[in-house]
């Protein structure tokens, strides 16, 4: 007997490239907060849970943190982003954008990956809150001992 025979999906033409997404995806984690970023061309609207990045992060600091990936390729009014986040606190929300947006950047031009790396736009804060431990009161404060 023969080697079986692949059937081609009725999407996928053979020798043809696949057909290019309208959008990038990623997505960003910072602490307990998860974002996700869909990124496609257009004039630099940022919309995060349906509100803009402005309304979303009322801090000045928050707002900047979140674009810096954007600002640094230069292009910041040549993608939307639709962002949806949830969990952590506004810091860490930002921190989840940020690095969501630095990968759906990264994906849509591989050009421009090296320059996000080197700003360390690409590399995910690994810092959570640690586990209280049975016997201790929190993470690492123990019960009092008294002698007697």
């Amino acid at each position: 007997m023969g080697e079986p025979e692949l059937e081609a999906s009725a999407t996928e033409i053979p020798g043809e490239p696949l057909p290019a997404t309208p959008y990038r995806y990623a997505t960003g984690r910072r602490k307990t907060a998860v974002a996700r970023v869909f990124l496609r061309p257009g004039s630099g609207q940022l919309r995060v849970n349906k509100q803009p990045l402005e309304e979303y992060f009322k801090s000045e600091f928050w707002r900047k943190h979140a674009r810096e990936p954007l600002e640094l390729v230069g292009t910041p009014d040549q993608f939307d982003a639709y962002i949806t986040v949830a969990g952590g606190g506004p810091t860490g929300q930002a921190g989840a954008v940020r690095l969501g947006l630095a990968r759906a950047l990264a994906e849509s031009s591989p050009e421009l990956r090296g320059k996000l790396r080197q700003a360390g736009f690409l590399t995910r804060d690994p810092r959570m809150k640690e586990r209280k431990k049975y016997g201790q009161k929190g993470a690492r404060k123990r019960f009092q001992w008294t002698k007697r």
